[in-house]
């Protein structure tokens, strides 16, 4: 299993070819393809590349496939005794980014067609076969 940790929006993130991950809002466009080459490290069949801060020529390709706005966080402040209050309310606004591939030195160490190869179909046992017949 390939995975890599990346950073944006000031987070660091694990991600994984052929998943999609909510990140802080990135200012482009839906359906672009973006690079991110803040890679703090990338593990391929247990071989592990550690950067210091990040690894050379490491990057994550991926496509942005939405913006959309989180959950409402709700701020209340209170001083007792004083009659005091007030409620703020935020909503985050975030990116559904999807990661394409993980690319070192310019070779494709995993991409999402080869996430999508190796995910077994559904088997559907002969006895369900023959009472969904009757």
């Amino acid at each position: 299993m390939t995975y890599a940790i990346i950073e944006t929006g000031g987070k660091q993130i694990r991600v994984e070819p052929g998943r999609f991950y909510d990140i802080e809002l990135l200012h482009v466009e839906p359906d672009t393809k973006v690079t991110i080459d803040k890679v703090f490290l990338v593990q391929n069949d247990g071989e592990v590349h550690v950067g210091q801060p990040f690894v050379e020529g490491a990057t994550v390709e991926g496509t942005v496939m939405r913006h959309f706005r989180g959950r409402k966080i709700i701020v209340y402040k209170m001083l007792p005794k004083k009659k005091t209050r007030k409620k703020r309310g935020h909503r985050q606004e975030q990116t559904r980014f999807m990661i394409n591939s993980i690319n070192l030195n310019g070779s494709v160490l995993a991409s999402d067609a080869d996430t999508t190869e190796s995910v077994p179909t559904e088997v559907v046992p002969e006895d369900t076969a023959q009472t969904a017949a009757e």
